[in-house]
């Protein structure tokens, strides 16, 4: 049995149940272009490995948030794993208030969390060729989620679902 070390990318509406699957590098820069020049309500892409194993209930251990300003030539990154905990970029683009919309669902970054965009594709790319490793070629920093009770999960990974 080959091994599936596709990528699923979630942008918009449609792609809630039947993601876009990500191959190579080629497919991380289509869909980040897609990102850079498509509405403003989708600007960020939620993204799993299908390398990765699913938890015990099903469901994956991870979670990639990619979001990019057009305007700004930047984006952002976002990271939940078992062996880094919730991660974002360093970023060398001081801003507070970071956020992108996914399939026009607000998402937010940790402020200071903005990195020139050709990073953010070089961090795909090795998220996607390393099975869905924690991407070393950008600067991580932990953040903290505050629950406030999850109302909608149009990705259907929570598992109170």
């Amino acid at each position: 049995m080959v091994a599936d070390n596709r990528l699923e990318a979630r942008y918009r509406r449609a792609d809630m149940q039947n993601p876009i699957l990500l191959s190579t590098s080629g497919d991380v820069d289509s869909l980040i272009d897609a990102l850079l020049e498509g509405p403003a309500l989708h600007d960020a892409a939620h993204i799993l490995s299908r390398a990765r194993s699913l938890t015990w209930a099903g469901f994956p251990d991870h979670e990639l948030y990619v979001g990019v300003s057009k305007d700004r030539n930047v984006g952002a990154l976002a990271l939940t794993a078992p062996e880094s905990g919730y991660v974002a970029s360093a970023g060398t683009h001081s801003r507070s208030g970071v956020a992108y919309h996914v399939a026009e669902n607000w998402t937010e970054f940790p402020d200071d969390s903005e990195i020139p965009i050709t990073l953010v594709r070089e961090a795909v790319k090795e998220f996607l060729h390393s099975g869905g490793n924690v991407p070393k070629c950008v600067k991580w920093k932990p953040f903290q989620i505050f629950d406030e009770g999850i109302e909608d999960d149009p990705w259907g990974s929570s598992p109170d679902r």
